[in-house]
């Protein structure tokens, strides 16, 4: 009797909260990894974390951004693996600040990551599903967010981006009824113990935290593995998701008077901080980021 192959899995933001929870995730069920981020250093580092788990790991050093980079890295997972079962989007910038204060170029650039690279990233998992042998066969996951669902002040760019990949999604899914061997959902989780936060760009002169209630990038990854087993469209990973989205919709001006000094209490630290672009342009090691407690990067994502 022969036994199915260990699926093959594709993670974007392999180095952040959400993306390395979800490689150990799957690490742990003995797939065989493909390990896409900006830094090479974090992404060795994770690799041997995942093979001390059991996993055949390949790392790519892409930022997605770039189509040709994105293309590149599928490339290489098809040549290692042969193919590939699912991919898990995980990769985007934060930029907090107003509107009007956040760079244009800043701006442009969370745009160019959160929804060009999100586009280059379904386009190549979708052009690999079709293929690969057997076609039109593969999971692809996107990694949305409560503010997805909702808008908040001082968060702009990052909100803006994550409705068109809502939008993105639902488009995708409905494409999908015509290859009924791919599928495509997205996960919503609410506030994240990550490092995100603090290595965002910065133009609101406090530093960025999540508000209450905060789950770790453990349940989320959980959240992605269970969409991607029982075939479901969307999972939302947080008790407080409906409650913002129902408070959005069903009774828009009282959210609206509420959300702005909700957001200054329970959205900034008290941490002052001096304009920067943060780990939108690079990765966070390659402009001497760290966290704001003093933690290394690595040990951020691991807070328990």
């Amino acid at each position: 009797m022969t036994h199915p192959a260990p699926p093959v899995v594709l993670i974007t933001g392999a180095t952040g909260g959400i993306g390395a929870a979800t490689a150990r995730a799957y690490a742990g069920r003995g797939a065989r990894l493909v390990l896409l981020a900006r830094s090479a250093h974090r992404l060795e580092a994770l690799r041997a974390d995942v093979t001390a788990l059991g996993a055949d790991a390949l790392v790519t050093v892409a930022d997605i951004a770039d189509g040709d980079a994105v293309d590149a890295a599928f490339a290489a997972a098809a040549a290692r693996f042969g193919r590939v079962d699912v991919v898990v989007h995980a990769a985007a910038v934060v930029a907090y600040g107003r509107f009007d204060e956040i760079p244009r170029d800043v701006w442009d650039r969370v745009a160019a990551v959160n929804v060009t690279g999100t586009s280059n990233v379904a386009r190549a998992a979708l052009r690999q599903f079709r293929e690969q042998d057997p076609p039109q066969e593969g999971s692809l996951v996107l990694v949305g967010s409560v503010l997805s669902l909702a808008t908040v002040p001082f968060m702009g760019s990052y909100v803006t981006t994550k409705w068109q990949n809502r939008a993105l999604a639902h488009v995708l899914q409905q494409e999908a009824r015509e290859t009924p061997g791919v599928h495509v959902g997205i996960v919503h989780p609410g506030s994240v113990r990550t490092a995100i936060y603090s290595l965002a760009g910065n133009y609101a002169g406090r530093i960025g935290r999540p508000p209450p209630p905060v789950y770790r990038p453990e349940t989320v990854a959980r959240a992605i593995l269970d969409l991607v087993d029982s075939g479901k469209r969307m999972r939302s990973v947080s008790v407080a998701n409906p409650v913002i989205a129902l408070g959005f919709h069903l009774v828009p001006r009282l959210y609206d008077v509420l959300v702005g000094p909700l957001m200054k209490v329970a959205g900034l630290s008290r941490r002052e901080v001096a304009a920067h672009p943060g780990n939108v342009f690079a990765a966070s090691e390659d402009v001497g980021l760290l966290p704001a407690d003093g933690e290394t990067v690595a040990a951020a994502d691991r807070l328990p």
